[in-house]
């Protein structure tokens, strides 16, 4: 059975698909791909269609990632085919909340930073979009930082199903 993770933010052109990314690359060094698969999604529908932000595709282009990506509007009904909804701040995580239709899909719902432990209270990846380069590169160290701690919940879930 296959472990879907579907990272959230705003807009979706900026940290969930840097994120999506990231953790894509993750799986893939894992050796998980046929076991997780990873896609994002917006709150809103402003950008649905759009590409990526030209500064996010740079930024994961300069670091070896893969920058492919359509922007997309968060529906509640994926809830039912999602094991985790990953959050890129507070914000994202109090809209989706409101959109889970149940209280077990609710729990499917956690922040990005929280699986970094080095991020103590500062649990949202700040928003990168009306700012200059440099927050897309510190947008990129928060998502990577946080990716490792994902992927080993992951990998925890999936032998918990095995057993």
């Amino acid at each position: 059975m296959t472990y879907r993770v579907c990272f959230v933010c705003t807009g979706n052109i900026c940290r969930s698909p840097m994120a999506e990314s990231v953790f894509r690359a993750r799986v893939a060094e894992a050796g998980l791909e046929g076991l997780v698969v990873a896609d994002s999604a917006g709150t809103g529908g402003w950008h649905e269609g759009e590409p990526a932000d030209p500064r996010t595709v740079s930024v994961l282009d300069e670091h070896g990632y893969d920058s492919a990506h359509t922007a997309r509007q968060f529906q509640s009904a994926w809830f039912a085919r999602l094991d985790l909804v990953i959050a890129l701040d507070t914000g994202h995580l109090r809209a989706l909340r409101r959109l889970a239709p149940t209280e077990e899909d609710a729990r499917k719902i956690r922040l990005l930073s929280s699986y970094d432990p080095a991020a103590g209270d500062d649990l949202d990846v700040p928003d990168p979009y009306y700012g200059g380069r440099e927050g897309f590169e510190e947008c990129l160290e928060r998502v990577e930082a946080a990716s490792t701690g994902l992927l080993a919940a992951v990998r925890e879930e999936l032998e918990g199903r095995a057993a």
